[in-house]
């Protein structure tokens, strides 16, 4: 699992209460598929409780697993940045339970609060930061089994 985000607990109470205001609680069965990689990216989640993992196809026939999520991560940060499409694909690895945010509401409102808006700006960079350390994991454990290019 990745380390918790818990974007929820981040702003300070006022601003979470107002961000809260947006969120809707969801859930997922297990082996859903959440989004597809290049799909179009226009919400994000936090969740609450169970396991999702990021993949990426890989051919027409296999897709590799390159990270799970839990609860208190953020699920989806693709919402942020042009082109708005979603980089990996998110499957239910257990039923899930999240919060979810429609992307354009929330962006309105880091435009009403620029504060609320650096504080998740700040959480995006982060989960981004963390999921390229894990992708970079991944390529190296691929190396690793396929010495020499081989991959």
């Amino acid at each position: 699992m990745t380390k918790a985000i818990k974007l929820p607990d981040r702003p300070a109470p006022p601003q979470r209460q107002r961000l809260m205001t947006l969120a809707r609680e969801v859930s997922f069965p297990e082996d859903a598929r959440i989004f597809e990689a290049g799909g179009t990216a226009d919400r994000f989640w936090v969740i609450r409780s169970g396991a999702v993992s990021l993949d990426q196809q890989v051919n027409s026939l296999q897709r590799a697993t390159v990270a799970s999520l839990g609860a208190g991560d953020m699920l989806g940060w693709s919402w942020l940045f042009p082109p708005y499409t979603w980089d990996f694909g998110a499957v239910a690895f257990s039923p899930v339970r999240a919060y979810e945010f429609d992307a354009a509401a929330v962006l309105r409102l880091c435009e009403e609060d620029p504060q609320l808006g650096l504080v998740l700006v700040r959480n995006v960079a982060e989960v981004l930061a963390h999921r390229l350390e894990m992708t970079r994991g991944k390529l190296m454990e691929q190396y690793t089994l396929h010495p020499r290019g081989a991959l």
